[in-house]
């Protein structure tokens, strides 16, 4: 033992051990200090604004409830954006080079136009972090075990319980909370013009072809003749014929033997249009087959029609616009609220369910039923497989 403590008192002749460990003790604890004291300072509202990128998102975050209401209680920055336990914290931090990378070397949202052009970028790794979380900056200060529902309105009371019993995601309903919507739209619809892009190549060639969008159909190949009817979007037909710009196709699908015969479903019973046939075209019909609904005792005629479109916007692939439509659900539906999944309702229950949601979203008519097609044949009476 005395060997033991001359080795720790006298390592040499100039320090001894207990000196080293005191001396390595204090760099320690004043190191723990500024690393606190860094991380307090760089987590301060003050310091996150201070760069001129970020004005824009103050004065958004300035006009929200989390900046001012009525208890006077205040989100700041990073009780939204930094999670409060210590690895949440560092990873939080380190990854935020990103953003001083981009703030000195791209300029990439280094002014407000800039940042309009990246804005849906921007929000949406945003709340793909807060989603992998599940939301845990909310919940640090919003809990579901302190809600008191009899306070709340009865439509939020519905919702909230809903959502505490699933210990739902916040950021699903509750985005644009603090800061400006993006343009959603802006996703989608730039997946629209490379699907576009890439029809351009594909429809000269295959012989099983999806269209992306409504397209008239004629009794000849002339696309200056009488429509005779039209092909809806995400539908299926088998090529015939080329001749120049035009081909003629196949079309097969479903109709009520009794009544005029003119709406071509993909399956029997359920309204997932496919194509409107009349005059020349309606007149090439061919009987398949003939079965009854037995839901509904209607007698249903599956049968195929022949005629010509042009090869613009046809794509030999469905799935590339079922990842187009999805992408169009999620940027559209979920904007304000979390959207059912698409096998929650059946293929004719997602008619009258989007329908419901028509107000609060901005869609072209050919978006619209491009929607409804994914919607309805990945519902949950249609495999939920997207198939024809």
């Amino acid at each position: 033992m005395k060997k033991l403590w001359q080795m720790l008192t006298k390592p040499s002749s100039k320090y001894s051990i207990l000196a080293l460990v005191l001396v390595g003790i204090g760099i320690t604890l004043a190191g723990v200090l500024t690393v606190h004291k860094s991380f307090e300072f760089a987590s301060t509202t003050e310091f996150c604004t201070s760069c001129h990128t970020m004005e824009q998102n103050y004065e958004e975050y300035k006009q929200s409830i989390h900046f001012k209401n009525a208890s006077g209680v205040r989100a700041e920055c990073v009780d939204c954006h930094q999670p409060k336990d210590l690895p949440g914290k560092l990873q939080r931090k380190l990854g935020a080079w990103k953003d001083v990378y981009n703030h000195f070397i791209t300029k990439k949202i280094d002014t407000p136009e800039l940042l309009e052009e990246h804005r849906l970028e921007l929000a949406t790794a945003v709340w793909d972090r807060m989603k992998s979380q599940n939301s845990k900056t909310c919940k640090s200060c919003h809990s579901y075990d302190a809600m008191d529902h009899s306070k709340q309105s009865a439509q939020a009371a519905f919702e909230m319980n809903k959502a505490a019993a699933e210990d739902m995601n916040c950021i699903e309903c509750h985005k644009g909370i603090a800061h400006e919507l993006p343009n959603m739209a802006g996703g989608f619809q730039k997946d629209f013009e490379e699907l576009q892009a890439t029809a351009n190549t594909q429809g000269a060639v295959a012989e099983t072809l999806y269209s992306l969008s409504e397209k008239s159909i004629f009794a000849v190949a002339d696309a200056n003749s009488t429509v005779s009817g039209n092909l809806l979007p995400a539908s299926e037909v088998t090529v015939l014929e080329r001749d120049g710009d035009m081909m003629k196709v196949k079309i097969d699908g479903w109709l009520e033997k009794e009544g005029r015969g003119r709406v071509l479903t993909e399956y029997m019973g359920k309204r997932v249009f496919k194509a409107t046939i009349r005059g020349d075209v309606k007149a090439s019909e061919q009987l398949l087959e003939e079965q009854t609904d037995a839901t509904t005792n209607i007698v249903w005629q599956h049968v195929s029609v022949e005629g010509w479109i042009t090869k613009d916007d046809m794509i030999d692939d469905i799935q590339p616009i079922w990842n187009y439509a999805e992408g169009m659900y999620g940027s559209t539906c979920t904007a304000c609220h979390a959207a059912p999944a698409p096998g929650h309702f059946t293929a004719n229950g997602w008619i009258s369910s989007l329908n419901g949601m028509s107000a609060y979203y901005r869609l072209s008519k050919t978006e619209e039923r491009t929607l409804l097609k994914y919607l309805q044949n990945h519902g949950s009476d249609t495999g939920g497989a997207g198939a024809h």
